[in-house]
């Protein structure tokens, strides 16, 4: 079955599509219509699993836009550089090298925390998977392997996690409390100062002009 068949266009003229695939732009195919269509499903089934793990799984139990963009654009750019390369000699070894220098990208200002690294490793998986099939692997195949990766995402975050971890940055001015020794007494000033179910602490920058110091506490929150 030809891939316009799959999609229900058969109604299209030989004439027309001979003529379209046959014409050239500076020596170029100008399309190829069946690979033009089969671009569109993968690009539509990788965007549906993508947006499932990013909006419902992410986004549902961590509530952080942070990192919305760059799951988004990382996925969709990684999977039509997969699809353009996927046609030329460099195929498989160039996109593993690829996601090499992708999952270990850190921003200039800040180091992505081991969690959204694990789901920007999954998006570009994703992406790398739905790009990358070809005829030696069946869609059955392909989208099984799309839905275990969003179902165990979904299981391992939201059923066997109920109580989230959470972390933010504050500007602590007891200064004296931030010794290893007087750690126990931090974290119960921090929880009665903030609320929160501070469970542990790591100290930043320290300043001693100013008597302050930048303490990353970690706390746990009930979905």
């Amino acid at each position: 079955m030809k891939i316009m068949e799959l999609f229900g266009i058969d109604n299209v003229p030989v004439f027309a599509q001979v003529t379209l695939e046959a014409a050239k732009v500076f020596g170029m195919k100008f399309i190829n219509v069946e690979d033009f269509f089969k671009l569109i499903f993968k690009f539509g089934l990788n965007f549906f699993f993508m947006f499932v793990t990013v909006r419902y799984v992410f986004f549902r139990n961590n509530r952080d836009k942070d990192y919305l963009f760059t799951f988004y654009i990382f996925n969709i750019v990684t999977f039509f550089i997969c699809v353009l390369f996927r046609k030329t000699t460099m195929q498989m070894g160039f996109a593993f090298g690829l996601f090499a220098v992708f999952g270990i990208i850190r921003y200039r200002t800040e180091t992505i925390p081991f969690k959204e690294m694990t789901y920007l490793f999954i998006v570009i998986g994703l992406a790398m998977i739905n790009a990358l099939s070809n005829k030696k692997i069946s869609h059955a195949e392909v989208l099984f392997v799309d839905i275990m990766i969003v179902a165990s995402t979904f299981g391992i975050e939201a059923i066997w996690f109920n109580n989230h971890e959470r972390s933010k940055v504050i500007v602590f001015e007891k200064i004296e409390l931030i010794k290893p020794e007087n750690e126990q007494l931090l974290i119960s000033d921090l929880r009665d100062r903030t609320g929160l179910d501070v469970f542990r602490v790591s100290i930043g920058r320290v300043d001693f002009l100013k008597d302050t110091a930048e303490v990353k506490i970690y706390y746990k929150e009930k979905v």
